[in-house]
């Protein structure tokens, strides 16, 4: 019997292994964002309300149709020395025509992705910075984050290497321009 040789894994090798090998307890997600794993409890009510007031407004409004996915895995670049960050956007907006979502797996790549939200939670900078920086690096034209802390919405655009060259913030209560694809002004009076 002989033994084959193998190389030994890097460092960022079995990082994404063992992520990729979690079991989570139901109801939590697990993200790999910029080396390093976060695990993030199911969220509360107002969160989904704000998800929800947001949905309903592009499927009513946006003048291309769009796709909403909640939770869906995108596999984005990374920086430095990491693994492909892993992260699960609160919601992925797509081009219906473009079906994106059809057939795709659990961690799916980010061609195609028009926008991507998230909504601050229990880790508000990781939504501020890594996570804008991972949506960047994968060259989602649009990130709208609703800061829930700071009472605001922002709607990053222009993405380039690790960061997006333009962001829009209004306080929550006052609309906010949303360009193309979905060219309409998302009404956060409801927000409040």
């Amino acid at each position: 019997m002989t033994a084959m040789a193998h190389e030994p894994l890097t460092q960022e090798e079995v990082l994404l292994e063992g992520f990729l090998d979690l079991d989570t307890p139901e109801g939590f997600r697990a993200e790999l964002v910029e080396g390093e794993i976060v695990v993030t409890p199911p969220p509360d009510g107002d969160h989904e309300d704000y998800i929800g007031l947001i949905v309903n407004q592009v499927i009513r409004r946006s003048r291309t149709d769009m796709q909403f996915s909640g939770n869906k895995g995108l596999k984005l670049q990374s920086g430095g020395g990491c693994p492909k960050n892993h992260v699960i956007p609160d919601g992925t907006f797509a081009p219906t025509k473009l079906r994106l979502y059809r057939g795709a797996d659990s961690w799916m790549p980010c061609d195609g992705v028009a926008m991507v939200l998230e909504v601050t939670s229990t880790k508000p900078r990781a939504d501020r910075e890594a996570e804008r920086r991972c949506y960047a690096r994968g060259d989602i034209p649009l990130y709208l984050l609703v800061d829930r802390e700071a009472s605001s919405i922002t709607l990053f655009s222009d993405p380039q290497k690790d960061d997006y060259r333009e962001q829009f913030t209004r306080p929550l209560g006052k609309p906010l321009a949303l360009p193309e694809p979905f060219a309409f002004e998302l009404d956060t009076a409801d927000f409040l």
